[in-house]
Order: C-alpha cells, then structure tokens, then sequence
C-alpha cells in the first residue's frame, strides 16, 4: 500500500503531508526525502501519553550523528498555557536550539498548536513538522494556526506560522479511546457540510464503527477531508476571508468548551453541538430546509451527545460568543449554509441567537 501525498500550498512555501501506516517508524527518511537541506538540531514536543506510546519509534529512526532534544509536557488542553509555553521555550533555550533548528511537534491538537506557537515565536521563528497522533488533528495540523488558550477564549494568543511537512501515521489512530475519534470526527463532517456533500454520503456509507474502519478508508477519509482545508486555505491563508468558512459550528462550539472549562468537553464534541445549533440558525435565518437529518442521525449513531450540557444558560454562551475572536464590534458572527456547501459569514442579532438556542 503506497502513501497518500497531499500538495499544500498555503503561504510562500508549499508543504506535501504524507498518509500512511507506520510513518513515525521512517521519520528521518521522510524529513530527508522532503525537506531541502539538514536542520541543525532537531527538538521533538509531545506529551505524556503520546510520548509512552511513540516517542521511542520517532527516536530509533533517527541516526547518531543526529543531533535530536524531546521536551514532554503534561498531556491535555491545560499544556496549551502561558506557563507550558514559558517552560517549553526555557528547554528549547537550554537545548541551544538556533535559527536552523527544527521543532518537531509529536501528538494531537494540543501539542500541535503549542509546539507549532514555539516554533512561530521562538528566536522570531523557526521551521517545525507536525506529526499528528489523533483524528481530530488532520484538522489542525494543516493550515498553520497556531496559538495558546487565554481564560478569556480558546486560541486568544497566537500566529499563522506553516509547517515545513505534516507526516500522518494512521497507525496511530488505532489505539484512540472512542472520546477522540468522536472529536475528529466532527471536523470531518464539518468538511463535508461546508463543501461536499458527496463526502458526507460516502462517510455514511463507509463509517459504522471507528475501531473497524479499515485501512484504505481512514485513509480517504483523511485525504478528503485534508483536501477540503487545503483548497481553502491556499486562497485564503490568513482567513481574511472564506477561510472563516473553516469555523461553521465553531462559534457555539468554543463556547460551550469555554463555558463547560476546557478539557472537561472535547473540542469536536463540542463542535458537533455547534453544527446541530449552526445549521438550525442557517434554516430559520434563511428560511430553507437543509437536508442535514440523515448526517444528524448517523452522528448521534456514532455516540455524539448533540444537545447543550446542562447548567449552561442560553445568556452564558451568548456572553462567551460575543468575546471570540471571531465576533465583529460586538456582533456574533456565524458561519452558516443556504445548503449543504453553500457556506456564508452572517452576523446574527443576539435575540435571534437565544431563541435558536432555545428550540
């Protein structure tokens, strides 16, 4: 079985990821197979748990003469903090990484946006490959957000900074507890409602079960729904513009994380909320019918709770909605579908917000 190769060209240099099962096995050769030129060191980032399970494959691939420094932090949203950032930056410091350095981020969202934000801002950047660990970070891993949590909002503090090459070993994936392939999965439908419903009919055909999806289709699905980012963000990289279309079910969804204190409800759990409430705005506001129920269904099959968590008032998430970075002037913004892949950007009034939220 041969790899799958995507093409992004996002920023003043394109970066290829690589799909396949065993990748962290042949790390240094994809770098030396992909990369111009030898770093001079390199400073792998993964946390705890990732690090048990991986961290000695991608070490073994490397050769002596490497130079190679790993920096594990606690596993968790908590590690996407200014105290992890200050402590990861003191190591990267420690290490003498220079500017011909190269970070290695090893893990899932959380690690990918941390160790992607150290290598943004340290010495005023240098390069770093994402190496991500969990479904719901083919997302993340590709486009080059980076950033940190703030009490004020998710992501408040960060950059737009690429990396050089994204390897995807979907070896890894298999031993995620059934929590994060739901949380992955949201974004993957939130790919397929934003630009192809032809997507959205072959993942419910394809997907019953996460822990029996075989291999040739986890990595279509992957490649699919990486496509779809990729398009975007090639014509916008600094979302400007349609990349905001990347946020539909985001705005409730950062909220109800927010609100509920992060780590306590997955990112994609509380997207997947975001997009049943985001598409129930899009017909009220617009006055279709959008024929999301089939996806909804095949959604709470798969074990996604889509209803709002309980003790969390309408008033809160409005409150939390109207501080995103995301808002305009005050006034929520959502992204929401005149059909399935008919996107728009809609600023929404606040009593139009609550009685949604309250049907």
């Amino acid at each position: 079985m041969t790899a799958s190769v995507l093409q992004i060209k996002a920023g003043s240099s394109p970066y290829p990821v690589i799909i396949d099962e065993g990748t962290r096995k042949d790390t240094w050769n994809i770098i030396r197979n992909h990369l111009n030129g030898e770093p001079s060191s390199f400073f792998i980032i993964t946390d705890e748990s990732v690090g048990n399970l991986y961290l000695n494959d991608v070490l073994s691939s490397f050769p002596e003469t490497v130079k190679v420094n790993c920096c594990t932090v606690p596993s968790g949203e908590s590690s996407k903090s200014f105290s992890v950032y200050e402590q990861v930056m003191t190591e990267a410091l420690e290490k003498n990484l220079d500017r011909n350095s190269m970070i290695v981020a090893l893990g899932g969202g959380v690690i990918g946006d941390l160790a992607g934000f150290v290598a943004a801002t340290y010495m005023r950047g240098i390069a770093f490959i994402q190496m991500p660990t969990t479904l719901l970070a083919h997302d993340s891993s590709v486009g080059g957000k980076t950033g940190i949590n703030h009490s004020y909002g998710k992501n408040m503090i960060g950059a737009f900074h690429q990396p050089s090459l994204v390897i995807y070993d979907t070896e890894c994936l298999k031993t995620l507890p059934e929590k994060e392939w739901r949380s992955g999965f949201a974004e993957v439908i939130k790919h397929g409602f934003i630009a192809d419903g032809a997507f959205l009919n072959w993942i419910s055909e394809k997907v019953d079960d996460f822990h029996s999806i075989e291999t040739d289709v986890l990595k279509e699905m992957l490649q699919r729904s990486i496509s779809v980012k990729a398009d975007i963000v090639q014509l916008d990289e600094k979302e400007k513009g349609i990349r905001a279309f990347l946020n539909f079910g985001h705005t409730l969804g950062h909220a109800v994380e927010a609100e509920s204190g992060y780590g306590k409800i997955t990112h994609g759990e509380a997207v997947a909320k975001g997009l049943k409430f985001a598409l129930q705005l899009s017909e009220y506001l617009f006055g279709v019918k959008i024929p999301y129920e089939p996806y909804v269904k095949k959604m709470e099959a798969l074990g996604f709770d889509l209803t709002l968590p309980p003790g969390i008032t309408a008033e809160r998430l409005l409150k939390r909605m109207k501080g995103d970075k995301k808002a305009s002037d005050g006034d929520v913004r959502f992204v929401l579908l005149k059909n399935i892949g008919e996107p728009e950007l809609v600023k929404v009034k606040d009593e139009e917000i609550l009685k949604v939220l309250a049907l």
